[in-house]
C-alpha cells in the first residue's frame, strides 16, 4: 500500500506535572472529537517556527508565555485507514502562563493530565508514543 507523507508538528503544553490535551472540533480535517496535543501542517520550512505559530494560533500564548523544553526525535505514524504517514515532529514547552490560554476553533475543549493519565483519553494515533519522546 502507498501512504501519503504529512508532516505535522505536535506540541505539549505542561505546566508542573500536567500536559495539556485539547479535543479536536468538528471544524478540523482529520481526528475529529479526539484528544491531542497543539498540532498543525508542516509543509515546508522550519519545524521550530511551525511550533510557535501553532502554539500562538491554537492558545493564543505568545513566545514570552512558553519555554522550549525538549525536541523529540521524528516519529513516523501510519494510518492505515486513511492511508497516510505521519511524519511528527513531537515538542515539549512549559507554559508560564496557563491561566491566559484561549482555544480557537480547532479545539472545542481543554484539560489538563498527567502523563499516565493519557490512556484514558481517545487520542489521535501514537500521541502518547509521541508525548514518550519528549519526557
Amino acid at each position: 500500500m502507498k501512504f501519503l507523507e504529512k508532516r505535522v508538528v505536535t506540541c505539549f503544553l505542561k505546566t508542573g506535572e500536567k500536559i495539556l490535551l485539547v479535543k479536536r472540533s468538528e471544524k478540523v480535517g482529520t481526528y475529529k472529537g479526539k484528544w491531542s496535543g497543539i498540532s498543525g501542517y508542516l509543509d515546508e520550512g522550519d519545524a521550530d517556527k511551525q511550533a510557535f505559530k501553532e502554539i500562538k494560533e491554537e492558545t493564543n500564548l505568545s513566545l514570552n508565555d512558553i519555554e522550549l523544553i525538549k525536541k523529540g526525535e521524528l516519529m513516523e505514524v501510519l494510518d492505515e485507514a486513511k492511508g497516510i504517514k505521519w511524519i511528527v515532529y513531537p515538542y515539549l514547552f512549559e507554559v508560564k502562563h496557563p491561566e491566559k490560554i484561549r482555544l480557537d476553533w480547532e479545539n472545542t475543549e481543554m484539560k489538563w493530565v498527567t502523563p499516565q493519565e493519557i490512556i484514558f483519553y481517545p487520542t489521535v494515533p501514537k500521541l502518547k508514543e509521541a508525548l514518550e519522546k519528549v519526557l
